[in-house]
């Protein structure tokens, strides 16, 4: 199935009951190190914390009434399941979430808080889709892949669409990159809605899969999973790489250290909590100076949902 336009501005509209237009900051001293003018689409002030929200409610409504009826089960290392709670309580059905054992203890409670019933397994892929796969057979519920899924990277494409909507366009757009659904549902709202507007991926060099993925044309995998940006620690799927490979022709890779870096400036001149996935493109825009000179660039700030008792500062 190709991505329309239109398919886009449908979903916006099926799923602005749901969410929040999130506020867009700046900060002229970030804009003033980067030599850039920066805007900082605020997706941790989205409803549940998250952009996810948007894939989650957009791939729900889209379920018949008879799928609706057996339930939605999902895995996730934490926003994703959040919004499949949120969403799945907001629209009366029950949802079953996966999660890693080792995913932020707020993430675990949110998700209980939700309504969700909570899965835990290992931190790994395997472990996820297994899980999952049970769900699926013993209770018939549906699964919705979190970034997978091609109503979910519709979803995901509207902050960029609002994004762009508010502000004109953009020369380019930085987001992090994990499991690509974000990415993708991007480089779609900047090709259909942007004008000449490139979407560029930011990725820990711990987990650079989709880094080498966009070099072999094919998708890659990770060995570990070492990494604080906990939301990254996935991999491409077969529905959202076709889109990245024929839209995102360029992945920054990041640093731990510069992680923490452009998180710590984020919570110091935006004023606003983020996890450590968020900083990435930032972290990107620093280490590019020269690139990005001059340059008018949106960055999503992805989800602002993270475990006090466990900062990485």
């Amino acid at each position: 199935m190709e991505i329309k336009k239109l398919d886009l501005i449908d979903c916006h509209n099926r799923i602005k009951p749901f969410i929040h237009n999130t506020p867009v900051l700046t900060s002229s001293y970030i804009n003033e190190i980067t030599g850039a003018e920066v805007y900082f689409k605020c997706e941790n002030f989205q409803k549940m914390g998250a952009f996810k929200m948007r894939g989650a409610a957009n791939a729900i409504l889209r379920l018949s009434d008879e799928q609706k009826s057996k339930g939605v089960v999902t895995h996730s290392s934490g926003n994703h399941a959040q919004a499949i709670s949120l969403a799945a309580k907001k629209i009366g059905i029950k949802a079953y979430i996966v999660m890693p054992s080792n995913a932020p203890k707020i993430k675990k409670e949110a998700v209980r808080g939700y309504g969700g019933e909570l899965i835990e397994c290992e931190s790994n892929l395997k472990a996820r889709e297994a899980a999952a796969e049970d769900v699926v057979h013993f209770k018939s519920a549906t699964f919705i892949h979190p970034s997978n899924n091609l109503d979910v990277i519709i979803g995901q494409g509207t902050a960029s669409k609002e994004l762009i909507e508010q502000y004109g366009s953009f020369d380019h757009i930085l987001v992090p990159i994990g499991g690509g659904g974000l990415i993708a549902g991007s480089a779609l709202a900047a090709k259909y809605f942007g004008d000449n507007c490139s979407v560029i991926g930011t990725e820990p060099f711990e987990v650079d899969d989709a880094f080498r993925s966009l070099i072999s044309g094919k998708i890659e995998t990770n060995i570990t999973t070492n990494t604080i940006a906990d939301g990254l620690r996935t991999q491409l799927g077969d529905k959202n790489f076709p889109i990245i490979l024929n839209e995102v022709k360029k992945i920054i890779r990041i640093t731990e250290d510069e992680i923490i870096d452009s998180m710590k400036l984020i919570w110091q001149r935006l004023k606003i909590i983020c996890e450590p996935s968020c900083s990435l493109p930032l972290a990107g825009i620093i280490k590019n100076k020269d690139e990005f000179k001059g340059k008018k660039i949106g960055v999503v700030i992805t989800g602002g949902n993270i475990d006090l008792d466990n900062l990485p500062f």
